[in-house]
């Protein structure tokens, strides 16, 4: 089943984001991620740096 809250929207990726590698520091998990608040993908903590 799935659900869907209000308007799609459009997002314009040309700006060329840098994608950086980032550890994590709480659960050392290895990724990718764009952006300045970055989140572990795992376990949601912020402790993040970049690899």
């Amino acid at each position: 089943m799935m659900c869907s809250v209000g308007d799609s929207f459009d997002l314009d990726m040309e700006g060329n984001l840098p994608v950086k590698d980032y550890v994590c520091k709480d659960c050392g998990n290895r990724f990718k991620g764009i952006g300045k608040n970055v989140r572990c993908p795992s376990c949601q903590s912020k402790n993040v740096a970049e690899s």
